[in-house]
């Protein structure tokens, strides 16, 4: 809010431009204003200065705190940025009508154009420097909605939404947690959004059923799409017939199954995809049951709890470089060969050994997920699930240490370790789940 609408004056078209002005600069930095830890030249943040809601206020107010703002390295042009400082001005009557935006942004658009500056600042290929839209430079445009494609295959399978079974009633004493949650998702610096996620809390309408995933789509976001629309149906199906251990783990296979049939049957009716297309995905998901937390992953997407402050792992990576993993796809007829820079699967060229779809590389590529299971108990802060877009550069330690340091949102935890991770260099998308395990108190969220 403008510096007069905090202090209770006028609020005017001005305090508008304000507000503006700082919803674009969050847009091109992809930092959530006050919540940012730069180099300690950069560093005004309410994190670093002990800040409360009411010292923020003053501090904006009187001591003229602002956001840090958008930088040449970002792509952004200096003619923005210009603007967007003098939207933030104390004076609300030195800041520029909206009219006077209006013409500067037509200017800026005008001549600034092929720089691509909004593309690189929100990590989405919006528009080519051309003209061209950035979908059209993919080998294969997929034109089928392959999540309905999930969704519509669950009305071919017998309902049987029973995971209320998995709760036993003589629990009903032993710790719970209490859950908050919240996710990010970035394209970062790919042409296209290959990841796809999923939260659902609450499953079946049991309060303590929970299950959170993430797909990281390879070759296309196909098997991506279609698992996180099938994969929750399967899971309440197996509720009635499995533990929550063998639901989770069957659901898996089952999604494989399901969507290598799908692309089979597509393949079969002319143009519908191409021939030689093998989409894939990896996978990870925590079910949440009371105070049992089961993570199955398959690939290369990881999860951490943090308890006590200390992050534990509950997945491991499964790629080519792993010997054990390596040696598993060898007894099962696979190819593995050292290539470019690692070790990798098959003609594809391929680096996890896991993953939903991949028909060309099955069945030595299994869909065949990990699991682990957790005993919660009030020690445990959050869970942090991520796809390897924000593992490849930021470490489990950082993460606990970024999260110590945000105010104690999901979602703004969430956007805050994608932001990182971009900041850092990530080569590929990014996918955060955070999910807080007890309540958090407005002291804890402020600092």
């Amino acid at each position: 809010m403008a510096p007069e609408v905090l202090t209770k004056e006028i609020h005017t078209e001005k305090s508008d431009v304000y507000s503006f002005g700082i919803t674009v600069n969050e847009l091109l930095t992809g930092i959530v204003p006050y919540t940012d830890l730069r180099a300690e030249t950069q560093a005004h943040t309410v994190l670093e200065m002990n800040y409360t809601e009411q010292q923020l206020t003053a501090a904006v107010v009187s001591e003229g705190l602002r956001p840090v703002l958008a930088d040449l390295q970002s792509g952004a042009p200096a003619s923005l940025v210009s603007l967007i400082e003098r939207c933030l001005d104390k004076d609300p009557q030195n800041r520029p009508s909206f009219d006077d935006v209006v013409v500067e942004l037509d200017f800026i658009r005008e001549h600034e154009v092929g720089r691509g500056c909004m593309e690189k600042a929100s990590g989405e290929a919006f528009i080519s420097s051309n003209g061209v839209d950035a979908a059209n430079f993919q080998s294969y445009q997929e034109n089928i909605s392959w999540f309905s494609q999930g969704k519509d295959f669950l009305k071919r399978v017998p309902t049987a939404l029973a995971a209320s079974t998995w709760l036993d009633s003589s629990d009903d004493h032993i710790y719970s947690p209490v859950l908050s949650w919240g996710s990010f998702a970035s394209c970062g610096r790919r042409e296209t959004m290959e990841d796809r996620h999923f939260l659902m809390p609450q499953l079946c309408d049991e309060k303590d059923i929970h299950i959170f995933a993430i797909f990281d789509g390879h070759r296309g976001s196909a098997a991506a799409e279609f698992s996180s629309g099938a994969l929750p149906g399967l899971l309440q199906n197996l509720g009635s017939v499995c533990s929550p251990s063998d639901a989770l783990f069957e659901a898996f296979i089952k999604t494989d199954v399901a969507f290598r049939t799908q692309l089979d049957s597509s393949r079969k009716r002319k143009g519908a995809v191409q021939k030689d297309w093998h989409p894939g995905c990896t996978a990870i998901a925590a079910l949440i049951v009371r105070n049992k937390l089961i993570v199955a992953n398959a690939g290369d997407c990881r999860t951490i709890l943090c308890r006590s402050g200390i992050p534990y792992p509950l997945s491991r990576d499964h790629v080519a470089s792993c010997l054990e993993e390596r040696e598993r796809i060898i007894r099962a007829g696979g190819l593995v060969k050292w290539q470019v820079d690692t070790w990798r699967v098959g003609d594809a060229a391929l680096q996890v050994t896991r993953s939903i779809g991949d028909d060309d590389l099955k069945p030595a590529v299994t869909a065949e997920p990990e699991i682990t299971s957790t005993t919660l108990s009030a020690e445990d802060e959050y869970i942090v699930m991520a796809s390897d877009g924000l593992w490849d550069v930021v470490s489990e330690k950082d993460v606990v240490n970024i999260i110590r340091d945000t105010v104690k949102e999901a979602g703004m935890c969430s956007k805050r370790l994608a932001t990182e991770a971009a900041e850092r260099g990530s080569k590929d998308n990014i996918t955060v789940i955070v999910i807080f395990l007890r309540p958090v108190s407005t002291a804890e969220r402020i600092y």
